[in-house]
This record gives C-alpha cells, structure tokens and sequence, in this order.
C-alpha cells in the first residue's frame, strides 16, 4: 500500500473540492453547526466518484446524513454501553462514602477509561469499513455485514489497514493540536478548516476500502 499516493490523491482531490469553490465552503462550514449535511457530504464521498459531490441538493445531503449518522451511532453503542457501566458504576462507588468505596471507584474510572478507548479503537477499526459498505450499497443491513468487513480487512491486510489508519489519525491529530495552543483565532481557523480536514479525511478512508476489491 502507497500512503503517499494515498495521502497525495487525498490533499488533490480536496482542493479540487473546495478551491475556487467558495460557496461549496461555507455551505459545508455552516455544516459543521447542522451536522447532517457534512455527514451526507461524506457519505457521497464514500460512494468513490473521482469528481467531488456537489451541494445544490441541501435536503439530500440531510438525508443521507442523517442515515449515515444512525449508521454510525449503532456503531458506537458498544462504547456507549461500556462507558455508562463504567462511569455508572465507578460513580456509584464513589458516592456510597467509604474511603475504600472511593478508592475503588477512581481506580475504577481509570481502568474504564482504558477499556474504553480500547473498544472505541477497535469498533472504529470495522466502523470505518461499515460506513463506506454502506454509502455503497445504501443498505443499512451490509453497514454491519461483520463477516464481509472482517473479510474485506483481511484482503486489504491488517498491517496496512492499521497503519493506514494510524497514519490518517497522526496527521488529524497534529493539526487538531496545533490549532489548539493558537491563542483567540484557533477556534475560528477550527471552523474553516473543518470542512477541508473532513473532505480529506473521507477521501482518504474511501481510497483505504478500495484499495483492495470488497466481497459481495
């Protein structure tokens, strides 16, 4: 697997997106406040068109967001779930005023924590793959085809997969980082750059699925 082709193809087909495309831009920014319509916006990126989606067709792109959102949610509701246990019960400890009910609800909260971001990573793993099977085939049942994910994973090879993954969230994690010691205006350069880090990251994410031929 190529990253820098990958990431290349990516930061091309952003600019191609939005440069020059200025209403496309604010209309994706205001987006980032009515979240569905960048949602759809990804969506259609999933689809894999080499041209970038159009916005004209605002309630199409609520629509679709708001099915990719569902999609989504169903996704994370094993983190959900593991973190209401964990909050819940660590919570409930702590409040029940012993000190070795306290102790044990902090280490508890700890310990949840890791266990959460260990299920978030992994369910991020065949959620990623789950929403592009599903901006193909509009079929909310193959969003969580688990034996054809688990297979298309395979095809791509796990190593690849994860470090194209590592790779992806490193770059959006540097960028995230640095916007955030800038003083006043990192906020607002947040917003702007919200659309252009969503569109490169979906693009990205769609080049990763076909990067190798998904099972039927």
């Amino acid at each position: 697997m190529d990253f820098g082709t990958m990431l290349g193809d990516s930061f091309e087909y952003t600019k191609e997106a939005l440069i020059d495309k200025y209403m496309r831009w604010l209309i994706l920014i205001i987006g980032t406040i009515i979240f569905p319509i960048t949602l759809g916006y990804t969506l259609r990126i999933y689809r894999g068109d080499r041209t970038p989606p159009e916005t004209d067709d605002l309630v199409g792109l609520f629509v679709d967001g708001v099915k990719l959102f569902v999609v989504e949610l169903i996704w994370a509701l094993p983190v959900i779930i593991v973190a209401v246990i964990v909050f819940g019960g660590s919570a409930a400890l702590m409040m029940s005023g012993s000190n070795a009910a306290v102790a044990a609800g902090i280490g508890g909260m700890f310990l949840g924590i890791l266990l959460i971001l260990v299920v978030g990573i992994i369910v991020s793993l065949f959620a990623a793959m789950g929403a592009v099977r599903f901006a193909r085939t509009n079929s909310f049942g193959e969003a969580f085809n688990f034996s054809a994910i688990l297979a298309h994973i395979g095809r791509i090879g796990w190593g690849p997969y994860v470090i194209a993954l590592v790779v992806l969230g490193v770059i959006l994690g540097v960028v995230s980082a640095v916007l955030n010691v800038i003083p006043i205006v990192g906020w607002l350069i947040s917003i702007i750059l919200a659309p252009p880090l969503g569109i490169f990251a979906a693009r990205y994410i769609t080049l990763l699925y076909d990067s190798a031929p998904a099972p039927a």
